[in-house]
């Protein structure tokens, strides 16, 4: 049946389509069926039914749908009934446990990125990889069926060296240090971050105070070319499309299966033309790896899965049972990462990481004695350079300083109710909290920290302040803290015995 179009602004969960409920008695088609709607191309969309907002032989249809066929929105399609993908059969035969060849994961991805299945759909493929897992020969396939639904950079410069954060804890701000000591020695290492999904800040939540981090593949490529790193947003380009779909699915539902997660993050390296890549995996209580044990695993898949789809992997598997740094939120940790940059020497726990792992990638690259080397690139200064020359090519200020990136107006002093020591600091409370002040959105919201595990505190200390943008999210940050306080601080008794009384 030919429809006209009404085009409407929504952006729903899903493709859906009104149409009225005679024309759907036409059609064949119940609440919720696939349609097929064609234009100049072809789209699938869920049709639902309406007795009176609609007119008979009219669609109502959003305007991302509508891109998809190439009409206008005072055009008209045709709408036919049509079935589910045979990729649905694949997915209950995951839900079964069985395995998947590799022309039944590319339907499966294929479908996801062509809107042929629907979130429910989506949701259950999931659940399935949750359960019943893949093994590595069906994520080398997953990896590359992702990676080759979007673009594939190609370098000259070879080898092309890559770094990648599991995340899961806050302040976790080595990425642009790690850049700029490797790309200080020659060495191409084209860095694509994330956004925070649900972190309390991102890297390219806080590398956005300084610079763009929104850049097409073609300018990547130049900068690349002509100054060996950069530090962009990966979903600025078409780099491994249905793993943004994924995600966004994938995050309401509260798993991160482990082949999509090790599919994800494989495929996006695949994309990007990368050789070789370091893994940092976070490890401790409050993380997405809790335990070391787990850490040796998530290592064992990484470098495994890279043996499969050509890509040398190592992984470092680092201390995180509480925040790295003493900055969370984007200005914060924009300053405290520049400031290590222009020479500082504090906090110790980001310049120690930020040295080992870049050490490790030099080694990688065939040099010895790697963490000293970085250790003498970072103190003079050739690491700063090459920072501000990547910083430049992606329209940052050629005069930028630390000092330029200014925490929130609005702040909130936690202090200690007693003297101690820090035996604890959660990161879940720490992140919660910042978000609630406004991060990532807001620039300068976040925490700062005084004090970190095993240090000494006294009664009316300061511990944290925190930083907000509005007096109304201070206020909400403020009233979360004070009930879900961060900081376990004990003193050194636990218990006094006095009284033995024999027997």
């Amino acid at each position: 049946m030919i429809f006209k179009v009404k085009k409407y602004d929504v952006h729903a969960s899903e493709p859906l389509i009104l149409l009225d409920s005679e024309d759907c008695i036409k059609l064949g088609v119940k609440e919720g069926d696939r349609v097929m709607i064609s234009g100049e191309r072809s789209t699938i969309a869920l049709a639902f039914h309406s007795e009176d907002m609609v007119e008979p032989g009219t669609a109502i249809i959003p305007t991302s749908i509508l891109e998809k066929t190439g009409v206008g929105k005072d055009g008209t399609v045709e709408i036919i009934f049509t079935h589910p993908p045979e990729s649905v059969r694949f997915i209950r035969k995951k839900m079964d446990g069985e395995k998947l060849s590799k022309d039944e994961i590319n339907d499966i991805v294929r479908d996801i990125l062509e809107n042929r299945l629907s979130r429910i759909e989506i949701s259950a493929w999931l659940t399935a990889l949750y359960i019943n897992g893949m093994d590595i020969d069906e994520i080398a396939d997953f990896t590359l069926a992702i990676a080759n639904t979007g673009d594939i950079i190609e370098f000259n410069r070879k080898p092309v060296f890559d770094f990648h954060s599991l995340g899961g804890v806050p302040g976790n701000k080595i990425t642009p240090i790690v850049v700029s000591i490797v790309a200080a020695v020659g060495i191409t290492i084209p860095k694509t971050s994330s956004r925070a999904i649900s972190s309390a800040c991102g890297t390219s939540d806080f590398v956005e105070t300084f610079c763009d981090v929104e850049i097409p593949a073609s300018r990547l490529m130049s900068i690349v070319e002509d100054v060996g790193g950069v530090f962009s947003w990966g979903g600025s380009m078409n780099l491994a499309p249905v793993d943004d779909m994924v995600i966004k699915i994938e995050h309401p539902l509260g798993i991160n299966p482990r082949a999509q997660m090790l599919a994800s993050i494989m495929s996006k390296k695949v994309a990007i033309g990368s050789t070789h890549l370091l893994v940092d995996i976070p490890t401790g209580a409050g993380t997405k790896v809790p335990t070391l044990e787990a850490a040796k695993g998530y290592a064992r898949d990484l470098m495994s899965l890279g043996e499969k789809i050509g890509i040398h992997v190592e992984c470092a598997i680092t201390y995180a049972d509480q925040p790295i740094g003493n900055a969370i939120g984007p200005n914060l940790e924009a300053r405290e990462c520049i400031s290590i940059l222009e020479g500082s020497n504090h906090p110790a726990s980001v310049v120690e990481k930020a040295l080992e792992c870049a050490g490790i990638i030099l080694e990688m690259a065939g040099m010895t004695n790697g963490m000293a080397k970085a250790k003498e690139i970072l103190e003079s200064g050739e690491a700063h350079k090459k920072f501000m020359e990547i910083v430049v090519a992606q329209g940052g200020d050629p005069n930028l300083k630390s000092t330029d990136l200014q925490p929130g107006k609005y702040s909130f002093d936690l202090v200690s109710s007693n003297s101690g020591y820090v035996h604890a600091i959660y990161n879940k409370e720490i992140v919660n909290t910042a978000k609630i002040a406004g991060s990532p959105s807001d620039k300068g919201a976040g925490l700062f920290l005084y004090k970190k595990k095993g240090q000494r505190v006294e009664a009316g200390e300061k511990l944290l302040t925190i930083y907000a943008e509005s007096e109304v999210k201070l206020k909400r940050a403020k009233e979360y803290i004070m009930s879900n306080n961060p900081f376990d601080i004990e003193g050194m008794l636990i218990k006094r015995v006095s009284d033995i009384k024999l027997r």
